[in-house]
């Protein structure tokens, strides 16, 4: 489960990139892996999302979110859980 404890607060406004985000009305299977996922099957499907981040005009919010959440799940912002993970142990503290 995910630690909700150290997620951002919420402001007004927070959420209104949402809104035009490309991956909006998307199957939500294409951004998070289903149980036991691996190889082949994986790799393809966080091609296809990022393909969608790709083209989404606020890939940028969307990254910055996942980061400051550190969303344990999905590809968010064009990179996946293990992307941001290193990501986020490069940036000094």
């Amino acid at each position: 489960m995910a630690e909700v404890r150290r997620l951002p607060v919420p402001r007004e406004g927070d959420w209104d990139w949402q809104m035009r985000a490309a991956c909006r009305g998307k199957d939500t299977a294409t951004f998070y892996h289903p149980e036991n996922e691996r190889g082949p099957s994986r790799v393809k499907r966080e091609i296809r999302a990022k393909a969608v981040c790709a083209q989404c005009p606020v890939v940028e919010n969307c990254l910055r979110w996942a980061l400051a959440a550190r969303e344990p799940y999905g590809v968010w912002g064009g990179l996946s859980v293990e992307e941001r993970e290193a990501l986020i142990a490069r940036k000094p503290a």
